[in-house]
């Protein structure tokens, strides 16, 4: 009886770690095709960052340059065109404010 016992929980971890190999492998899958997909979705959006902002002009006509200014979208839906220096102020005051949270 103790044999069978034994074999029998030996073929259960058996069977336990081929499932165990499949769902890893199966796992490694997904995580590749989220990656790809991410991957494929910054690739959008550094198209669409460099679209929208070879569109852009200043007051004067003159094209906004990238390196100066970030797209900000709001909660509600609208979209901004931030000085850079301004998006890193408010970015300090928030992070001052949580720290005092803290």
């Amino acid at each position: 009886n103790c044999r069978k016992c034994k074999l029998s929980a030996i073929l259960n971890l058996k069977e336990d770690v081929s499932n165990l190999q499949t769902q890893k492998e199966t796992l490694k899958m997904e995580h590749s095709q989220c990656s790809r997909s991410i991957s494929h979705m910054k690739r959008k959006l550094n198209d669409l960052y460099h679209d929208i902002f070879s569109r852009l002009r200043d007051d004067q006509g003159r094209p906004v340059n990238p390196s100066q200014y970030v797209i900000h979208c709001s909660s509600n839906g609208s979209v901004f065109v931030i000085p850079k220096h301004l998006v890193k102020s408010q970015q300090k005051q928030g992070n001052d404010k949580e720290g005092k949270k803290k």
